[in-house]
């Protein structure tokens, strides 16, 4: 099979908020693919289809081949032992070093011994730079460090696929171009299948192989990065090109701000 992820006809609300309305696209095996879009557009709740923390109003998310929001809480459980997540906040163990935080998923979820584990934590720290800062605690990192130690933790059990939920925010330059391109030789040393979601442009340009443009609830459009900015499409150039002026709005949606004060008055 040659798509590990297949999104169909995929429509999700909060409330009476329509955030998915109809999303359909391929994640191709080993891969790195960019999921892009405005704050709020829906790429987070994408992620939570894909892990099955959220069920489809309508349509459906497969994950080798599997109906995921169709599996009992025991399949459910064996599927995500097959994903890495490396957070928005990093979601790092704040009571546990380093090297404990990434040994907890191998704890957790294998029985090898802890001499293994020994090795397989020293290389994925390795992986990412930080072997000797395997004793410090999270909250003796930089920001990018403690960025790639989640990455490290995200990649610890060898997934199939590894979710990167705005990877780049926050970071300064070095770091920011330090994340990306371990994330782009990871995935290709490991064979694993890489999702990037983001609305950081240049970063994700660097390492991506596709690209999806979420925009009113659907793909608004799709292709490689040229493609993507050679697009015509309104939404797309904006947002590309940051530009204020566009069909992607700044303001959300409301009344006249004159009518709004008449109101209060």
């Amino acid at each position: 099979m040659d798509n590990l992820i297949e999104v169909n006809d995929l429509h999700f609300s909060y409330g009476q908020l329509k955030v998915l309305k109809g999303i359909n696209f391929t994640i191709p095996r080993g891969k790195v693919v960019g999921i892009m879009g405005t704050s709020g557009c829906g790429k987070s709740t994408l992620l939570r289809h894909f892990t099955g923390q959220l069920r489809p109003l309508r349509g459906s998310v497969k994950f080798m081949g599997q109906v995921v929001h169709q599996l009992s809480t025991d399949e459910l459980y064996k599927m995500r032992l097959k994903m890495g997540m490396m957070f928005q906040v990093s979601g790092l163990f704040t009571d546990m070093s380093v090297y404990d935080n990434l040994a907890f998923p191998l704890r957790e979820n294998t029985d090898l011994p802890e001499e293994v584990i020994k090795d397989l934590v020293l290389m994925k720290l390795h992986a990412v730079g930080l072997r000797n800062a395997r004793n410090l605690m999270p909250t003796e990192l930089s920001g990018g460090m403690e960025r790639r130690v989640a990455l490290a933790r995200a990649i610890a059990t060898d997934p199939a696929l590894v979710m990167y939920d705005e990877p780049f925010a926050g970071l300064d330059p070095i770091s920011l171009n330090t994340i990306a391109n371990l994330i782009r030789t990871l995935n290709d040393a490991l064979g694993t299948t890489s999702i990037v979601v983001t609305y950081d442009l240049m970063s994700s340009l660097k390492v991506v192989d596709y690209l999806y443009f979420i925009h009113n609830g659907v793909v608004a459009a799709q292709g490689t990065v040229n493609e993507m900015l050679n697009s015509q499409d309104p939404a797309v150039h904006q947002f590309l090109h940051a530009e204020p002026d566009g069909p992607i709005a700044f303001q959300y949606s409301s009344k006249h701000y004159m009518d709004d004060l008449k109101t209060r008055a």
